[in-house]
């Protein structure tokens, strides 16, 4: 592991702040590529954490029609449930401005993820790759996208030299059986945030940080440590 991490962190007194600082610098990375490339590339997380996040970018003025956006990994169920990541972003970021965005599910019509990856790797392959950015949560047992401890595939996922895009994961933290992009695929970005908030998640992080504890096992510090793409941190109470 490296001496020294490439993460930087930008913390706010409060969560609208953030969301709204983070909103204007996607955003701002979303407009220079459509500017210069014609098309741009979004990659969000789930989860309660990004709700006012999505919001903020979601009234960003940008030419959306050009922008794919898509989520780094989903619960195994489909858009009518509660529980499924793609009816968030649906109902949270693409309204407004952003209703003319192209997303692209991890969710097919399968019985399991199993079942459905060809489906899935067949839809993200059509991806313009790399992402202009990618955002990423954390959760309290320090998982990140659907990378859980001791996930079934979790070695896996995290294989830098790891060609796949997507795989499957299972395991007892993540309730539903999930789809998640893999971490070299993750790290195909030209931007690379951590959004988290709340303080035990900034001590969880600081833990992994540092390897401390059980926090030096944590999945999101294969992502800390990785020397490929700076991470942003970005952080309220």
């Amino acid at each position: 592991m490296p001496d020294t991490l490439d993460v930087t962190s930008h913390s706010f007194t409060d969560c609208h702040a953030l969301a709204r600082a983070l909103a204007e610098r996607i955003a701002g990375r979303l407009r220079n590529a459509v500017t210069e490339r014609g098309h741009a590339l979004l990659a969000v997380s789930g989860g309660s954490t990004p709700k006012h996040f999505f919001e903020a970018l979601s009234r960003q003025t940008l030419d959306w029609s050009k922008v794919q956006v898509t989520l780094v990994d989903e619960r195994w169920v489909p858009e009518s449930n509660e529980r499924s990541n793609a009816a968030m972003v649906k109902a949270m970021l693409l309204q407004h401005e952003a209703s003319q965005a192209q997303f692209v599910p991890l969710y097919s019509d399968a019985p399991t993820p199993e079942a459905g990856l060809a489906a899935v790797r067949a839809r993200v392959a059509s991806l313009e790759l790399p992402f202009d950015a990618v955002i990423l949560g954390m959760g309290n047992d320090g998982h990140t996208a659907s990378f859980f401890p001791e996930g079934d595939r979790l070695p896996e996922a995290l294989d830098l030299n790891n060609t796949a895009r997507v795989l499957p994961m299972r395991a007892a933290g993540a309730g539903e059986p999930r789809i998640t992009f893999t971490l070299s695929a993750l790290l195909d970005t030209r931007a690379l945030y951590l959004h988290i908030e709340g303080e035990a998640k900034r001590q969880l992080l600081a833990d992994a940080r540092l390897a401390l504890g059980e926090a030096a096992n944590f999945p999101v510090r294969s992502v800390l440590t990785q020397q490929r793409v700076p991470v942003a941190v970005y952080w309220c109470p």
